[in-house]
């Protein structure tokens, strides 16, 4: 791993212990919208996105982006659950808006449904910064050993 690529995890919010997990750092959709992490544990990862740069012609944020928060934040704590050296790929993500949101930044709170041995379902929950509750999604990742 290249300082540049440790740089951008440790600017994401990653810990040094994880940084191994994340290879292609610095390059993927999550880094383009502005995605940072603010707590990674198996029972809760939490991670925050502005609105500025991720909205639809409208002005508000775009749906397809709280989607992208969702699947990062379902993914990295499947991954975490599932361990090093493993890999774990989305099967399904569902969410429903709830309100727009227009500027500020969205929070973004994965916590389990299922952690099994091949398989983790998540809710997330986005709010904005005062805890209105933006969307809500559900994804469930297949752990592959």
């Amino acid at each position: 791993m290249t300082d540049q690529q440790r740089d951008a995890l440790r600017a994401r919010g990653i810990p040094d212990e994880l940084h191994a997990r994340f290879p292609f750092a610095g390059t993927g959709l999550a880094d383009r919208m502005g995605i940072v992490f603010t707590e990674l544990t198996v029972d809760r990862c939490v991670a925050t996105m502005p609105v500025d740069g991720n909205t639809q012609p409208v002005g508000l944020l775009h749906g397809g982006a709280h989607v992208v928060l969702a699947e990062t934040l379902g993914s990295t704590a499947a991954s975490l659950w599932a361990g090093p050296g493993v890999v774990v790929v989305g099967t399904d993500v569902n969410a429903t808006h709830h309100r727009g949101i227009r500027n500020g930044v969205v929070v973004g709170t994965a916590t389990p449904l299922h952690l099994g041995r091949t398989m983790t379902t998540h809710e997330v929950v986005m709010t904005d910064e005062a805890g209105r509750r933006l969307s809500t999604a559900r994804i469930t990742n297949l752990i592959r050993r």
